[in-house]
């Protein structure tokens, strides 16, 4: 927690003290309370004899999964020797969507075994996780089998929506291409698929000529659009554009921008060098900024050499991160930077005492949205 504010004038970092916040107490009793109310959720359940029900089977998989709880998801999903389709997407599905990516591919692998074919759903959730473990293997076989759960009787647009996001996260736009150009029908999820996997991919001009397709065929982006159009800004180092496409969400599409938005902006600007624009920015946010955003401003703070700027930005980060040692890394090259040894070795010796936990290859500069 923050006791008190670190001051370009005296070097007060031995003020960031190492502790509990109120934010982590309060997050552990919601995280208790959504246990809880999961577990008195089921029980009644049981006693009303609706455990059986397919749906509601489904239904408490998912509910334990969203709570973290997926030793209990998994017991129930393991009670049920006949249980359906329903059930193995639920599984698969939460899996997938707490990280938890190759438990989700074996999940369904097992459900393959157990002699069960994989709906829309089920594909959408394993082609994620895929794209999350970047596995371009496995891509292959996942579209193998999109093709065979394609039906003639339903659309088949969310399926290759997911192919499009699968063959981006593995770095093969040229599938991802092949993909969109053969559906017969996209939506607003297949171009910004398409927008994201480029920017992903640092295929700027790609990312923005797409953009501009996408508005030329009358499709109207969202914000999940923008966030793929700023991110590709980000990585073409386009600062006037990407301050041009900030500002058309409001002006054009009526769109407020997000967290992610503004983590973008605050990114493109430090990259550049405008660190007292982006601290405006941050400054000016509707919302709270997380710690990427502040992240994103004290990785430009190191990539120029800014002490003033890093000493105001480092309260917050560890603020909402007490227990991760990176910015007192990244405070400790700034002074370095700027030949600051005795600065150097006291944010050093402040992290031993503290025993910050050190986390591999964990960078708040490389961390894009």
């Amino acid at each position: 927690m923050v006791i008190s504010s670190v001051h370009a004038s005296s070097i007060n970092i031995q003020s960031l003290s190492y502790g509990t916040t109120s934010c982590d107490l309060t997050f552990a009793m919601n995280l208790l309370s959504i246990q809880f109310k999961c577990i008195s959720f089921h029980s009644v359940a049981v006693r009303l004899g609706f455990v059986g029900d397919e749906f509601c089977e489904s239904g408490f998989i998912t509910l334990y999964c969203k709570a973290g709880e997926f030793e209990n998801a998994r017991n129930v999903f393991d009670e049920n020797p006949e249980r359906k389709l329903g059930s193995w997407n639920a599984i698969i599905g939460g899996l997938n969507h707490a990280g938890r990516a190759n438990e989700a591919v074996e999940m369904f692998m097992e459900m393959k075994r157990s002699g069960f074919e994989p709906d829309d759903f089920t594909m959408v959730s394993v082609t994620s996780a895929c794209g999350g473990l970047g596995d371009l293997n496995l891509a292959f076989q996942l579209h193998k089998c999109v093709l065979q759960a394609k039906t003639e009787e339903k659309s088949d647009i969310m399926m290759m929506n997911s192919l499009i996001d699968m063959y981006g996260k593995c770095g093969r736009m040229d599938f991802a291409i092949q993909v969109f150009e053969e559906m017969s029908q996209r939506n607003v999820v297949s171009w910004s698929s398409m927008i994201t996997g480029y920017a992903a991919n640092g295929n700027t001009l790609e990312a923005l000529e797409c953009f501009r397709q996408m508005r030329e065929f009358g499709v109207r982006p969202n914000k999940i659009t923008f966030v793929g159009v700023l991110s590709a800004c980000v990585h073409g180092g386009l600062v006037e554009e990407g301050k041009a496409y900030f500002a058309m969400m409001k002006s054009e599409f009526d769109l407020e921008p997000g967290l992610s938005h503004y983590g973008c902006i605050v990114d493109l600007l430090s990259r550049d060098g405008q660190l007292k624009e982006a601290k405006k920015v941050v400054e000016e946010m509707p919302m709270k900024p997380n710690v990427m955003v502040w992240g994103c401003l004290m990785g430009g703070c190191e990539k120029f050499g800014d002490v003033e700027m890093a000493e105001w930005v480092a309260p917050y980060m560890v603020e909402l991160e007490p227990w991760n040692d990176g910015v007192y890394v990244v405070l400790a090259n700034v002074y370095a930077l700027r030949g600051m040894w005795k600065n150097v070795e006291r944010v050093r010796k402040m992290m031993k005492e503290k025993k910050v936990a050190k986390i591999p290859a964990y960078s708040y500069a490389s961390t894009t949205f």
